[in-house]
C-alpha cells in the first residue's frame, strides 16, 4: 500500500517510530506481519483486495507488477 494512502501513516519500527518504507498492513514493531509470504503470494493477495475494493480485474496486474521491485523483495532475492 502506498504510505500516503495508509490511514495509520505507515508501519512501525522496533522503537515505535513510523516506518518510512513499509505500510501498517505489512510492517509492525520492526517485523513483517507475514514474514513467510512470497512475492507471488503478495501479488495475489493485493490483486484480490483490489477486486474486493471494486477495481476491474484487468487493472490489478498493472497495479501489482512493481511489487517484486520493492525493497522487501529485493532484499529477499539478495539472500538467496
Amino acid at each position: 500500500m502506498p504510505l500516503k494512502r495508509d490511514d495509520q501513516g505507515g508501519g512501525t519500527n522496533a522503537d515505535g517510530s513510523k516506518s518510512a518504507m513499509y505500510c501498517s498492513h505489512c510492517y509492525q514493531e520492526g517485523k513483517f506481519t507475514m514474514p513467510e509470504i512470497t512475492v507471488e503470494q503478495m501479488q495475489t493477495k493485493v490483486r484480490e483486495k483490489l477486486v474486493e475494493c471494486g477495481f476491474p480485474r484487468f487493472l490489478t496486474g498493472i497495479f501489482t507488477r512493481h511489487i517484486p521491485k520493492l525493497e522487501r523483495w529485493r532484499q529477499a532475492n539478495k539472500s538467496r
